[in-house]
């Protein structure tokens, strides 16, 4: 896994580089570009752009890696100054950091509190967290939830062997996937596979390829009758609230004009705005980054 996470950055360092950046932060900073990273789902794509047009308002200069990876690859690039700023989520930040600790408070606050404290010495500012709030989410068809009276992950439990799971290929490792799955619910499925994005994954669903899929709780294509999301009853998920995360060089030298920013998207951001943005761009197809202007327009 160290290698390969290793390979991942080292390749990640060589394409911004041919993109114009620079590993030299000091000209870096004297040039005013903060280099953003997303992950490699849609919601997190648009939230980069989201908060990068904040620091072009404030002046910055500005570059966006988009679908760079998973958290394995994306949170060591930012700690070795591959990257600058990763907006990423409270719980699942924290326990990939410390396992356990995105379930320690059930207060984002504290949360972001026990965050920043774990980052800190790593070289990593964590600004402040948005009421926006995006959870891991498991959906069937509501034919088949219909089927077995089901509405919840406990009652999926009874019926889970005799079904097949779709979900991203991380999820066979995250506590706040299948893993927890198993250990809060007793969930067995019969086969998993690996879905290589949201979209194939509804689209698995509806074909009937898989019977239960991962998508996050804000996915936009929620709004389809044909599909339910189950409820976490058992409370596996943590507190999810969106958060960035900056190489505190570059918000030292940048100063109050990136942090300021930064919170101000946060202070504004809500869950509702997430749906909507994800519905912009997996149903209106929109780009990233014009579901982004179109979230700054309505500001």
């Amino acid at each position: 896994m160290r290698l390969r996470v290793l390979t991942a950055v080292l390749l990640l360092t060589s394409a911004l580089c041919a993109c114009g950046g620079s590993p030299d932060d000091a000209r870096r900073v004297e040039e005013g570009v903060v280099r953003v990273a997303s992950y490699d789902f849609p919601e997190n794509q648009t939230l980069a752009e989201v908060y990068a047009e904040a620091l072009r308002r404030a002046g910055l200069e500005v570059s966006v890696q988009h679908g760079i990876g998973t958290r394995e690859v994306v949170l060591p690039a930012l700690e070795q100054g591959v990257v600058d700023v990763v907006v990423d989520y409270l719980g699942t930040a924290s326990d990939f950091l410390e396992p356990g600790a995105g379930s320690a408070h059930a207060d984002p606050v504290l949360l972001q509190e026990d965050l920043a404290r774990t980052l800190a010495p790593r070289g990593m500012t964590v600004t402040a967290a948005a009421a926006a709030e995006d959870q891991n989410g498991f959906v069937v068809l509501t034919d088949l939830a219909e089927r077995h009276g089901m509405t919840t992950l406990s009652q999926l439990a009874a019926v889970a062997p005799g079904l097949v799971f779709g979900g991203p290929p991380e999820c066979v490792e995250r506590r706040f996937c299948l893993p927890g799955l198993r250990e809060v619910y007793g969930v067995e499925f019969a086969a998993v596979r690996t879905m290589p994005s949201r979209v194939a994954t509804v689209e698995a669903l509806r074909t009937g390829e898989i019977d239960v899929g991962m998508l996050e709780t804000t996915d936009g294509h929620l709004i389809d009758a044909s599909l339910l999301l189950l409820r976490d009853d058992r409370s596996l998920q943590p507190r999810e609230n969106v958060v960035p995360i900056v190489r505190t060089a570059v918000a030292e030298e940048a100063g109050e004009r990136l942090r300021g920013a930064l919170e101000a998207v946060s202070a504004q951001l809500t869950t509702i705005d997430l749906i909507r943005l994800n519905r912009a761009v997996a149903i209106d197809g929109r780009t990233p980054r014009e579901a982004a202007a179109q979230w700054w327009d309505g500001r």
